[in-house]
């Protein structure tokens, strides 16, 4: 029996590898392409929906403020005497989020009370004293000072106090209301 040998040129591997590269590339090329055309479909649709909704939006958005440029005014009447007033976003008196703040002189105090929505309270500026419960009671409090952050559930029964000029701003959703553990103590009811 006689042995043969068959060769294959280097060439020719070279060829088959070189074919099957190119091939490789080509559908790597056509699956980019693909991806590309892909992406840039959905950043075009989530340009059109993020544009969409600015326009929407750009009339219920208040320019940032600082401080000394927010407008203060009157406490509403649910609120003891002496304190002040600010909208900052939303409306308080209906359904959706509000921010406000409440500007109090020191001494102030606001009966038990309790609201329909949860409410959240950041102390801005001086000291708030606050506790859970149907009467005001100052041994039973705790202090928060600038930058501290309280939450009252809605229905849960607190109460406040401060002891020095405070600033707190309070946001959460509407509509916003004071119900007070006892009537008597409701100022809207008095005259």
């Amino acid at each position: 029996m006689t042995e043969v040998t068959v060769t294959i040129p280097r060439q020719a591997e070279h060829s088959v590898t070189a074919a099957a590269s190119e091939l490789a590339s080509r559908a790597q090329a056509g699956a980019l392409k693909s991806w590309k055309n892909t992406m840039s479909s959905r950043l075009a649709l989530m340009a059109f929906v993020v544009i969409g909704a600015s326009g929407a939006l750009a009339d219920d958005i208040k320019m940032p403020m600082n401080g000394k440029d927010v407008q203060w005014g009157p406490a509403p009447p649910f609120f003891p005497k002496g304190a002040e007033f600010a909208v900052l976003s939303g409306d308080p008196g209906k359904d959706g989020l509000y921010v406000v703040r409440l500007k109090m002189p020191a001494g102030y105090k606001i009966p038990a009370h309790n609201h329909p929505t949860t409410e959240n309270v950041t102390v801005v500026s001086g000291n708030l004293h606050s506790g859970m419960g149907e009467v005001l009671d100052e041994k039973k409090g705790i202090e928060l000072t600038s930058g501290g952050y309280g939450e009252a559930p809605a229905k849960m029964n607190h109460y406040a106090w401060v002891t020095s000029p405070t600033t707190v701003q309070v946001h959460g959703q509407g509509p916003f209301a004071i119900t007070y553990v006892n009537p008597a103590d409701d100022p809207s009811t008095k005259k």
